[in-house]
């Protein structure tokens, strides 16, 4: 049994040489393709940050206090962040036309 083990992974060895590995099992449940262009990843993050402050808007009309405070300054960095990828957009596409 050896014997054939020891055959069987000499013949993988030089015979499937060039042979990627497959990629061990990953445990997330959600992760970005490795070949996503940075245009594609820059749409999707500008894309979701606005979803984000669409749905905090319309929620912090309803909730008063200390809740209707917390979703305004959740509302307010996911501003921020529309801002900042609204920045590499920019400059994204300033360096496209050059």
């Amino acid at each position: 049994m050896k014997l054939n083990q020891a055959a069987h992974r000499a013949i993988d060895h030089y015979l499937n040489a060039g042979a990627e590995a497959p990629a061990p099992p990953s445990s997330t449940l959600f992760c970005v393709a490795e070949n996503a262009s940075s245009e594609t990843l820059i749409a999707n993050s500008y894309e979701t940050f606005t979803s984000v402050t669409a749905l905090l808007l319309d929620l912090s009309d309803e909730p008063t206090g200390k809740q209707r405070d917390v979703a305004l300054a959740i509302h307010q960095l996911s501003e921020l962040g529309v801002l900042l990828v609204d920045k590499l957009m920019e400059r994204e596409s300033a360096g496209a036309g050059s």
